[in-house]
């Protein structure tokens, strides 16, 4: 008996292309939604898992940096496919796509006897296709302003950072709920597509996705090659216009992911004569300095507020032991805990709120467990009086 019949589908640079997206999309989910909905009980056992809040902070941002080149590489992909090979832009939806979801919307109800007649690239894969771009995009943005948000705030009103950091959660959820919803069913639940991992389809297979391209096949439709002259003459102006590209998209990855050092670990740099916080309203037994905060004495110590006897320890109890409480990274469940600091270094620098990441932290106002005014007033007081335990 002889073998059925496979036509060929990927190639094995598209099928380790896609391996590569599968990873960094997998890891950029499970380690994005557990900060989105970290007060969730899974949440904080992911988090734990992956060894602290900075731990998850940092390998999601190493995926979204493969995502992103794994993205400069598919686009030089694609413009060797349109310039060098001169191939159809398959991926481009034109009306037919609609037509086609109509016509198979009628077959699924029973209201049309027949599916539609596709092409290589069906209506369902341009709309997956295109989702991945649009998300590409979002994602890019939002998590530049996340990730630049000092950057951001001289540019943009600072309203665009917490606006960011929504839209860049809603997208991330959609898109999991897409992949789960949408993907899974139609490549693995409704029949199990192998052709992303053996780059082929069967003969049922194509009459049912790839009905038109099928026909093409068979009747000899190929596409025309170019003479290997004007291969060359193509890929000489193709290869330096990739290249030189690449190597700017590349250095713009470079410059987004140091442009500055973030909300986390970038200290204010505040002027002299200019207090880093005002209070809006004064605390019980706690009278602001006038004092600049960059430019304060040592205070005297008698009398002065510690861990526990001001309740500090209570506020980071209550406001950041969820996230920061025994892990491996930052914990705060004990003064020891805190003044050891976490992987980024040391969170408080006692007498100095104006160089401790914690004030700089809660002072960009997008960090889950904020502070208010009276409690931040607290904690800098006591930071100022040099973080006393006892």
């Amino acid at each position: 008996m002889s073998e059925p019949q496979k036509y060929s589908r990927f190639e094995l640079a598209q099928r380790i292309e896609h391996l590569v997206l599968i990873i960094s999309f997998t890891v950029l989910a499970i380690t994005g939604l557990p900060q989105k909905y970290s007060l969730a009980g899974i949440s904080q056992a992911m988090i734990n898992l992956f060894g602290g809040i900075e731990t998850i902070r940092v390998i999601h941002r190493l995926a979204a940096i493969l995502f992103v080149l794994e993205a400069v590489y598919h686009l030089v992909a694609i413009g060797y496919k349109l310039f060098v090979l001169r191939l159809e832009a398959g991926m481009l939806p034109g009306s037919k796509d609609a037509v086609d979801g109509i016509q198979e919307t009628l077959f699924n109800v029973g209201l049309r006897k027949e599916l539609p007649r596709m092409g290589r690239y069906n209506f369902k894969e341009k709309m997956e296709y295109w989702a991945v771009i649009w998300g590409l995009v979002i994602m890019a943005l939002t998590g530049f302003m996340m990730w630049n948000p000092i950057f951001t705030t001289q540019i943009l009103p600072g309203q665009f950072i917490p606006a960011a950091k929504a839209a860049h959660g809603a997208e991330a959820v959609l898109a999991v709920l897409a992949i789960i919803l949408w993907h899974f069913y139609n490549v693995h639940l409704r029949g199990w597509n192998w052709s992303m991992i053996t780059g082929k389809l069967s003969r049922s297979e194509m009459e049912e996705e790839h009905s038109r391209e099928l026909e093409e096949i068979d009747s000899g439709q190929a596409p025309v090659q170019a003479s290997h002259g004007e291969y060359r003459r193509r890929m000489r102006v193709f290869v330096p216009l990739a290249l030189v590209g690449s190597l700017l998209v590349v250095f713009g990855l470079y410059k987004f992911v140091s442009f500055e050092q973030t909300a986390i670990v970038t200290p204010l740099n505040v002027e002299p004569g200019v207090q880093i916080f005002v209070p809006q309203t004064a605390t019980p037994g706690v009278v602001p300095s006038a004092t600049p905060i960059a430019s304060a004495k040592q205070p005297d110590l008698a009398g002065a507020p510690t861990w526990s006897g001001s309740g500090v320890d209570q506020l980071f109890a209550n406001n950041c032991s969820q996230c920061h409480g025994s892990s491996s990274g930052l914990s705060v469940s004990t003064y020891a805990g805190l003044m050891k600091g976490g992987m980024l270094g040391l969170d408080v620098i006692p007498g100095n709120p104006a160089e401790s990441r914690l004030v700089t932290i809660q002072s960009s106002g997008e960090h889950p467990g904020l502070f208010s005014a009276s409690d931040m007033a607290n904690v800098i007081a006591w930071i100022k009086a040099g973080a006393l335990e006892k």
